[in-house]
């Protein structure tokens, strides 16, 4: 076991799975959060890989329910050591919908994913952060998290404050020696998913290749205090920027 301990939470297959390669491979132990074991199997299995001899332990938590991440992070804690760095990676459902359609659930529902979860995560990990001074916290967000959607307005409303959030944590603490970033994917990911969407017109070069986004993460981390990113953008060379 290191020292250093990466907790990914949504550590799925795709941005998560090699998020948790990547960090393995560089050294770290890797704790993977997501609402079943099932679901977070190939980022288990790719951090193993990376690095046969890092620690990689899954904890259960639903995003929807802050004080599982609370419970989930005071384990990780407990029984791995210090988080150095917090990837929230989780997010929303990206559904069409016209904005007087969306129920309140919805919106209550998306709300606690995107905004009231990544919160229970950072207040988790950040009072450690602070009497260590030093720690990372990036956030994966989106595009949409700067323009307002007619078509889909929840994914919108809660990227929105998502990036708030990361925002207002970076000006409180990033002065105690903690970087938080917000990371805007404009850009669809070479997922499984994204390529059963598309099918027949699926281009890979239109998208963006999720261990070259990894890599990036990484690069945040390692970013000296004296040049901090707090806000990140991506997105392929072929894309037709959508702001």
């Amino acid at each position: 076991m290191t020292q250093s301990v990466c907790a990914i939470i949504g550590a799925g297959e795709g941005l998560g799975q090699s998020l948790a390669a990547k960090f393995s491979g560089e050294g770290f132990d890797l704790a993977l959060v997501s609402r079943s074991e099932q679901g977070s199997s190939a980022a288990m299995a790719a951090a193993t890989a990376a690095n046969s001899s890092a620690l990689v332990r899954y904890f259960k938590a639903d995003a929807t329910e802050p004080s599982t991440i609370e419970g989930s992070l005071n384990s990780i804690f407990q029984e791995m050591g210090n988080i150095e760095v917090l990837i929230y990676n989780a997010r929303g459902g990206y559904s069409p919908i016209k904005p007087l359609d969306i129920t309140y659930s919805q919106l209550e529902e998306n709300y606690q994913i995107e905004v009231v979860g990544a919160f229970a995560a950072a207040k988790s990990v950040i009072p450690t952060m602070l009497e260590h001074g030093h720690g990372t916290i990036l956030f994966s967000s989106a595009t949409a998290a700067l323009r307002g959607s007619g078509s889909n307005p929840l994914f919108a409303i809660g990227k929105f404050g998502l990036r708030a959030l990361s925002q207002c944590l970076s000006k409180a603490y990033a002065i105690n020696g903690i970087h938080i970033a917000h990371v805007r994917l404009d850009c669809a990911l070479d997922v499984p998913l994204i390529r059963q969407y598309y099918g027949e017109n699926f281009k890979e070069e239109e998208t963006s290749n999720t261990d070259d986004v990894a890599e990036t993460y990484w690069w945040v981390h390692q970013q000296p205090k004296s040049a901090w990113s707090n806000e990140v953008e991506l997105r392929p060379y072929t894309e037709n920027w959508t702001y």
